[in-house]
Parts: C-alpha cells; sequence; structure tokens
C-alpha cells in the first residue's frame, strides 16, 4: 500500500495542516511534517473532511441493474467525497434476509470504491405485513443494525411497534419513511397553489407529519429508536424538535434537495424534480434549514434514486419518483449551508460523516482525522464552479434536478483507508 503526505489541507476549516498516511491509517497531522518516501499531494486552498456516509442510498442491486449497479453507484459515491453508503433494500430480491444482506455487502468490497453496508428491510418483501428476518440479518457477516422499509411506509402502528420491539433487543434502528398511503393515493406533487394551477394531484403535508408524530410516540412508548427519513415539511421539522425536547429516542434526516429546491420546479413538467416526498414550498426549505441550524436535523442523506431513461424521459404523470444525488450532494450543501452562514464545516463534517456512521453503525466509518484513525478523508475545493452534465457523471442514471445548473465546489481527492479513489477531480480505476 503507497503512502500519502497531505500537504496544507484546511482540516473542518479550522487552518491548513500536512496529514501524513501510511498502511491506510492516519499516521501524524501537523505542521512540516517529514515526506520521506510518500507521495505528495497538494491540498492548498482544499477542505479536509472526514469520508463522507451517506445512510440513504439506493444502488438497486440486485435485480435493477439497468438503474444501478453496486460498483457505478459506487463509484459516484467516491467521486461525491463518500467513503460508505448504507444500501436501501428495495432490491429484488429483497434485502430482507440474510443472504441478501450478505451479498450485497460482498459486491460492495468486489467494488472496492466505498464500503456498502446493507440496509434491511423492516417487513417481508416491502409489503408491510410481517416482519423480516431482522434478527437474523443482525447476526450474519453483514451486522445489519440499520432497517427501514423506505420507499414504502411502515403505515401499520402495531408493525412498527413490533419491530421497534424487536430491534430494541440489539440496539438497532427503525428509519421509517414517513408517508399516510391512504392520504397521497394518486399522488404527484405537494399539494398547493402549484398543484392546482398545474391540475396535478397533491400530496399534503399532514401525510407526512401525522406518520412523523406517532412514530414519535411509538419510539418514545417501546423505548427503542425511530429515525426519520428525508424530512420535507415545516410541521415534520416541528414535530420531531418537539419530541426531542422532550427526550424521545428520535433522530431526524434531510436532503440536499429538500432543502434547495422547490414545488415550483414542478411548472417544467420534468420529471427530474419528481420525488418522494416531493418537493414543497420555500417555507419548508427555510424550516428544514432551521432544523439543521439548531440541530433538529441529525444528518444529510442523498437519497441517490437512479432510474432508467424510459422511466424519466416520460410525461410527469407517468415518471417514476426519484433523483440521483452523490455526486453533487457536497456542493449543494456548500450552496445552501456553508455559503449561506448557516453551517461551519466542523457542522458539516457531524452531518454528512459523524452522525450518519453513528446512526447505521458503521464502524470505521466517521471517524476524526486525527493519528490512529483509519484514512477515510475527502478533499474538497468549495471555491470552484461546475457545470452539472448528467454525461460526465459515475452513476448509471441520468435523473439529476440539476443538469446544466452551476454548483459550487468539486471533490478533488478521496482516499478510502489510505487508498486514493478519487485523484485530482477524476475517479481512479481500481487495480
Amino acid at each position: 500500500m503507497s503512502n500519502y503526505i497531505i500537504r496544507g489541507a484546511d482540516v473542518l476549516g479550522n487552518g491548513p495542516v500536512d496529514i501524513r498516511i501510511a498502511d491506510g491509517i492516519i499516521q501524524e497531522v501537523g505542521r512540516n511534517l517529514g515526506a520521506g518516501d510518500a507521495t505528495e499531494v497538494n491540498a492548498e486552498g482544499l477542505i479536509a473532511l472526514p469520508g463522507l456516509v451517506d445512510p440513504h442510498t439506493h444502488l438497486r442491486e440486485p435485480g435493477r441493474e439497468d438503474q444501478e449497479t453496486v460498483l457505478s453507484g459506487t463509484r459516484a459515491a467516491a467521486a461525491g467525497g463518500y467513503t460508505c453508503v448504507n444500501a436501501m433494500p428495495n432490491t429484488n430480491p429483497v434485502q430482507d434476509n440474510a443472504a441478501v444482506v450478505e451479498q450485497v455487502l460482498r459486491m460492495g468490497v468486489d467494488a472496492g470504491y466505498a464500503d456498502v453496508r446493507p440496509v434491511g428491510a423492516v417487513s417481508r418483501g416491502l409489503a408491510g405485513k410481517q416482519l423480516a428476518e431482522l434478527g437474523a440479518m443482525a447476526e450474519s457477516a453483514a451486522q445489519t443494525r440499520y432497517f427501514s422499509d423506505d420507499g414504502k411506509c411502515v403505515s401499520d402502528p402495531v408493525l412498527m411497534r413490533r419491530a421497534l420491539a424487536y430491534v430494541k433487543t440489539f440496539d438497532g434502528v427503525i428509519a421509517q419513511h414517513a408517508q399516510d398511503p391512504d392520504l397521497t393515493k394518486g399522488a404527484q406533487m405537494h399539494e398547493g397553489e402549484v398543484a392546482s394551477e398545474l391540475g396535478l394531484a397533491g400530496w399534503p403535508s399532514v401525510a407526512e407529519e401525522s406518520i412523523v408524530a406517532r412514530d414519535c410516540l411509538l419510539a418514545n412508548h417501546v423505548g427503542s429508536r425511530v429515525h426519520i427519513l428525508h424530512l420535507s415539511t415545516r410541521g415534520s421539522v416541528e414535530i420531531v424538535r418537539w419530541a426531542k425536547k422532550r427526550g424521545f429516542p428520535v433522530t431526524a434526516e434531510a436532503t440536499p434537495h429538500h432543502m434547495s429546491l422547490d414545488h415550483t420546479e414542478a411548472r417544467s413538467y420534468d420529471p427530474r424534480f419528481k420525488v418522494n416526498p416531493p418537493l414543497r414550498t420555500q417555507d419548508d426549505v427555510q424550516a428544514l434549514r432551521e432544523g439543521i441550524a439548531d440541530g433538529t436535523i441529525d444528518v444529510i442523506g442523498t437519497d441517490h434514486a437512479p432510474h432508467a431513461i424510459e422511466e424519466k424521459d416520460v410525461e410527469w404523470d407517468a415518471g417514476a419518483n426519484g433523483m440521483i444525488g452523490l455526486e453533487t450532494a457536497l456542493s449543494i450543501v456548500n450552496e445552501s449551508l456553508v455559503e449561506t452562514g448557516i453551517c461551519t464545516w466542523e457542522d458539516i463534517a457531524r452531518l454528512m460523516s459523524f452522525e450518519p456512521a453513528k446512526l447505521c453503525q458503521n464502524a470505521g466509518q466517521g471517524r476524526p482525522i486525527e493519528a490512529g484513525e483509519p484514512a477515510n478523508i475527502c478533499l474538497f475545493d468549495p471555491s470552484t464552479k461546475r457545470t452539472v452534465h448528467a454525461a460526465n457523471q459515475y452513476s448509471s442514471a441520468n435523473n439529476t434536478p440539476w443538469e446544466d445548473r452551476e454548483v459550487a465546489g468539486t471533490v478533488q481527492y478521496t482516499f478510502l483507508r489510505g487508498k486514493p479513489t478519487v485523484w485530482q477531480g477524476k475517479l481512479k480505476e481500481m487495480q
């Protein structure tokens, strides 16, 4: 394994230092370190962050390799500064048993661009009827402790209560996609004036908020941890804030697209802006930013959701929900949170590395840039501007909402346990 010395990196915005890496470990952090036989990396002007951890990625494999594969998805992750992604279970077959989560784990190891930690399904086949093999997945080689039916809500309160009680026995977490299915039948976008203007069926905020409130109460009743995925409304933020003030065991997530885009994008009728939950109002966008600022929202997850071109290059009504986001997340967060003064780079490390790794129990990830720690590092240039083109991205899918838009910042280097996966802004080919 090669040795590296990173020169002049600004660690979490606290000033430039050198970082010496050998044998996959950070050996030393300080000024004017000796290089020896190490390869030097000029990181002047670059922000050094711990390798990013995504708690919410869809890799589609096995079963929908026409949308994404573990290889293409982790290449996209590395390009975005990620060293670990948690892969959601809506695959075919579903990640609802030990055999499938172990298969996904192995595919991540074989790809080599980022750690892949499979998320277990809560219910068998994501059908919302019977609990999946939660214990078997927890005891498997994947050691799954993080479970979700994401894309589908665990709408049955009895099943949700059972799931919370079961995972409590091994300190697991249930991550909920908060969507009352009865309130969102046929919904196409946020319920509001733009939906009325466009003649599209609306998705009311209360469909999310009612499930958020119910699950906060259930988690407190059971004494088990619940995580609310992709908050999108002011009401949801306020409910989580209320629950946290009372000591309820709840955490919450926001996505880059929900904190930066709003429902007026639907006026284009471009299905790239069709997502679940839908883009909401500017007031909701502001509420998410406030929730991040005051700690109500614990993590930022991409909800990277690749789709085949025939599922997006269609009329709005027929388009699939979802956006890709691994390669643009840090740039959008830079624009939305850092450049606006809402967050420091220390906050970004917490939101996009430390807390996601803690939530998903990703051992060896989300560690500080200190001597003795695994050399999982992202070097980001926040000063550059780039125009997003799906054709130039590494994901197999092209359903980015940022197509032809200029965004702020580029990932220049990514190191996974001391091995560069991105070098001078370009993906490295694995040997």
